[in-house]
């Protein structure tokens, strides 16, 4: 039976959103969920590598947050916005997709300054949603100094229940270890748990790893707005699986092996480019899949994921892949046993 947002609800105790992660990133709480068996097992993060065998198959998202929060003044008031990059437009023209905060101040023609010396500058030439501009940002420089004063100005973008302020340690905690390609706004979070010795334990074993990039958007984590699930549209994100990860993954489909998806962003990845066979195909380009109850997963066959807000897309996808009783169960005593959610919290391994 198709689901409905209503379904997807639930009550969060306020002091189980993680502010923080654990002192040591593998040592995050680990529950896991066995499909077949219907059993709530609950473990560290470490004792993943118990669950999976050589020639087993970990996908892994290797994107890389950039510091995408930045302050800005309008000029003549002063005021102090806040803009959130989303995605480059055009390089040559330094044109970006961005949200504004708060948005009923900024119009079209309005300018807004950077730094304490000003020295970037960024016009607003169009809206695009109610929150939502288009900017184009003027600076004395190449692309190259533009792009590095981006970084040196911007903050890490830091999930919006996180009440706290940016500390400096956040630029490493909310980065997976194996981030390479920058372009997300936000990381993939159910790889800020794997530390390097986890990484080589898992090696050691034989267990296989794969990449792909999906550079995570504000589509992840957008509100579904309509009861109705089949009426909700996600924003695109960039998507790239190139041929190492095809080989990888498909050889271990063909022998029967795990392959696993570290996180809802690899699972929509590898869902958004399946062919007529059942196996995964090469893709590049963008993608808005968006998967709930009931829906048929071609590729993994196994997920670790992190613990959802009510009514998330994110939910939506666990519950198709666990079974959405089963997920509800499973989060009744994840609130019990005192788990925390979201971006820093504790991680589920579904099987």
């Amino acid at each position: 039976m198709a689901k409905k947002l209503s379904h997807f609800n639930f009550d969060l105790p306020e002091d189980l959103l993680a502010e923080y992660p654990s002192e040591h990133r593998d040592e995050a709480r680990l529950m896991v969920l066995n499909r077949e068996k219907q059993t709530i097992e609950h473990k560290q993060f470490k004792d993943l590598v118990d669950y999976f065998d050589e020639g087993d198959v970990m996908v892994l998202n290797n994107t890389k947050v950039f510091p995408a929060r930045l302050f800005g003044n309008k000029e003549k008031t002063g005021a102090r916005i806040e803009v959130f990059l989303l995605r480059e437009l055009n390089e040559d023209q330094r044109l970006w997709d961005v949200l504004v905060d708060p948005a009923r101040k900024i119009r079209i023609g309005n300018k807004l300054y950077f730094g304490e010396d000003e020295s970037l500058v960024a016009e607003v030439i169009d809206n695009t949603t109610s929150r939502g501009r288009t900017l184009r940002f003027l600076y004395d420089g190449s692309y190259e100094e533009f792009r590095t004063k981006l970084g040196e100005l911007g903050q890490t973008p830091l999930p919006k229940y996180i009440k706290r302020d940016v500390e400096p340690e956040d630029e490493e905690r909310y980065q997976t270890i194996y981030a390479k390609e920058e372009g997300a706004v936000a990381a993939p979070t159910a790889g800020l748990h794997f530390s390097k010795h986890l990484l080589k334990r898992l090696e050691i074993k034989g267990i296989d790893f794969s990449e792909i990039t999906l550079h995570v958007g504000l589509g992840t984590f957008n509100p579904v707005e309509v009861e109705d699930l089949s009426k909700h549209k996600m924003d695109s994100e960039e998507l790239k699986i190139l041929p190492d990860a095809v080989e990888t993954v498909n050889s271990a489909k063909k022998n029967k092996r795990k392959v696993c998806a570290v996180g809802t962003t690899v699972m929509r990845a590898l869902e958004s480019s399946v062919s007529s066979d059942l196996t995964l195909n090469e893709y590049e380009g963008w993608t808005n899949k968006f998967i709930f109850p009931p829906y048929e997963f071609s590729i993994a066959n196994c997920m670790i994921t992190n613990f959802h807000t009510p009514k998330s897309t994110l939910l939506m996808m666990v519950s198709a892949f666990a079974g959405h009783d089963f997920i509800l169960k499973a989060y009744e005593e994840a609130i019990k046993e005192g788990y925390q959610f979201y971006s820093y919290g504790d991680a589920m391994l579904i099987l």
